[in-house]
């Protein structure tokens, strides 16, 4: 009997081990901000801001909270999303999502035009409907919240009251119930949060915010302190769902603000939370957060980062184990090893042999013409050059794949014969408009160069010899503040164009704005005609992050 008891300890003791495994965190490495999740049974749904990268609102898809797949986008049509002449920063924030009686719903913000709004799909793969305006919500990051009594609510940021602002950063939390089969407001807007948590100490935009119900309480979940370095999240409940909502003695619930900004891999700004109980019981959140080189210096935006959370005494409390948000946490599900990644160090190659470009992909505002092709030449993406520049408000011929870690490299090979100098093409690690680097061939005088540009302004330009239809190689390396360009003409052999360039250029600290950098394969005519292509062979990202190792 003893030995019977031991062998079932031994295999209970496996199977513990086969299924006990840790996420690395970001779950979603780099620009994936303002996440927001949802659950429909067994599964699991995140969406995040994507400003004026298109198609908009990139919906990830989960079993166990593990692995996590990108599946669509929920605005992917012309009709639903309209971009042009939008600032890269502007667009679509802060989506929520959300499922009730068998259909889902986003809520969001598109800032330049459309205002509020809602979507819905029965399939999160789409398609998704176009979006419903909501004109009697003024704010931003609006969310909902169905309640167990049939009635539904849609919960935003919005102006202080009777608009006078009694400080810099003066914001509400306000409310609407909802029709949810009309998508329109009810009755009369209803003021939730004035200021924040203590309004006393005159807080700051008060946003992002969540309802949920537990244990007969209303939860009021909210950003505070502004999305960056002060960023944190807080939280209020109430017997009722027009409250009045207390906050909780012991705000706020997640921040890093308070740490040592010298400390080891540090994980800042973190907060606009998001939180979900999954199959088993167990409750996590889901957040956005930086990880900095130096200071407050990051090049890959703002992130998806992911953490338990526990009850105390009726109020949810994210459980970092410490002060600190770690870079893994256990979890009882199963890695699949051969799913594309999105976290931790990866290579991620792209062979262009499927019919349609991978999902990862976007493109700069709203495409409406077809300018790339993957089927006149098998293996290969054909990119046609145009007139945009990815420094003007258009959709120029440009595409892009998040920047995930703050070392490691993008590479292309690419055939290309410039017949003027405005004929460019090439890879770029793009911020905004006004901060990228470009490096790409052309000609000069006649003869084939290749060439680095700061923003506009050429950096060098050298001479190549390299014969027509062959091919010639980019690649970007990424190591914290500093990126190093090379070409190449013979396979292997790397050649310096110029190192150790200005990485805090592309950081959110000297660009501003809200995204995080991509490397794009792009091509452009510089405001002439053309009827010239460049066609790519291959594309590649291999991250290196030491954390990971």
């Amino acid at each position: 009997m003893a030995k019977k008891f031991f062998f079932f300890l031994l295999v209970s003791s496996l199977l513990i081990t086969a299924r006990s495994q840790s996420f690395q965190n970001p779950i979603l490495a780099g620009y994936y901000p303002d996440p927001s999740i949802c659950r429909a049974g067994d599964d699991y749904y995140i969406i995040n801001s994507s400003f004026a990268h298109y198609p908009g609102i990139p919906v990830f898809h989960s079993k166990d909270l593990l692995n996590w797949q990108l599946i669509s986008y929920a605005m992917n049509r012309p009709s639903q999303l309209a971009l042009e002449g939008s600032g890269i920063s502007r667009g679509l924030f802060a989506p929520a999502i959300s499922y009730h009686n068998g259909t889902f719903y986003i809520v969001c913000t598109e800032v330049s035009k459309l205002g509020n709004f809602i979507i819905t799909a029965k399939d999160p793969k789409g398609p998704w409907s176009d979006p419903v305006k909501l004109p009697q919500v003024n704010g931003i990051d609006p969310s909902l919240f169905f309640d167990d009594n049939g009635k539904a609510y849609v919960v935003y940021n919005s102006i202080p009251p009777d608009n006078k602002t009694l400080w810099n950063g003066h914001r509400t939390i306000r409310m609407y119930e909802l029709d949810p089969v009309n998508l329109k407001v009810i009755g009369e807007e209803k003021l939730l949060v004035n200021g924040g948590t203590d309004i006393s100490k005159k807080p700051v935009w008060i946003e992002g915010p969540h309802i949920y119900k537990k244990d007969g309480w209303y939860i009021l979940m909210c950003a505070e302190g502004g999305t960056g370095y002060n960023h944190s999240e807080v939280v209020f409940r109430s017997k009722s769902i027009e409250g009045p909502y207390i906050p909780y003695d012991k705000n706020p619930i997640l921040t890093q603000r308070h740490l040592d900004s010298n400390r080891k891999n540090p994980i800042t700004t973190t907060g606009h939370a998001d939180i979900v109980e999954d199959k088993d019981g167990n409750w996590w959140g889901i957040f956005l957060g930086c990880r900095p080189y130096e200071g407050d210096y990051y090049n890959t935006g703002r992130e998806t980062f992911m953490a338990p959370v526990k009850w105390v005494d009726g109020w949810p409390v994210f459980d970092l184990g410490g002060d600190e948000v770690k870079y893994s946490y256990p979890i009882n599900a199963t890695g699949n090893k051969t799913a594309e990644k999105f976290n931790g160090n990866y290579l991620f190659k792209d062979n262009f042999n499927n019919s349609n470009l991978n999902l990862r992909y976007q493109f700069l505002r709203t495409v409406t013409e077809d300018w790339y092709d993957l089927s006149v030449n098998k293996g290969k993406l054909t990119i046609n050059l145009r007139k945009e520049t990815c420094s003007g408000r258009s959709n120029p011929s440009f595409i892009g794949f998040h920047q995930p870690h703050l070392k490691g490299y993008a590479a292309t090979a690419m055939q290309f014969n410039p017949a003027a100098e405005n004929e460019k093409a090439g890879l770029i690690v793009f911020q905004n408009e006004r901060h990228f680097y470009y490096l790409c061939q052309s000609v000069a005088d006649g003869k084939p160069v290749v060439q680095l540009y700061k923003d506009s302004i050429l950096v060098t330009s050298i001479p190549v010899n390299i014969k027509k239809n062959k091919n010639i190689c980019f690649k970007i390396e990424a190591s914290n503040d500093k990126y190093s360009f090379y070409y190449s003409i013979q396979k292997n052999k790397w050649n310096a164009v110029l190192e150790n360039m200005d990485g805090k250029f592309l950081s959110t600290k000297e660009a501003g704005g809200f995204v995080g950098c991509l490397y794009a394969l792009y091509a452009t005519s510089n405001g002439i005609g053309s009827a010239n292509k460049a066609s790519y062979e291959w594309f590649e990202v291999k991250n290196a992050d030491d954390v990971y190792k």
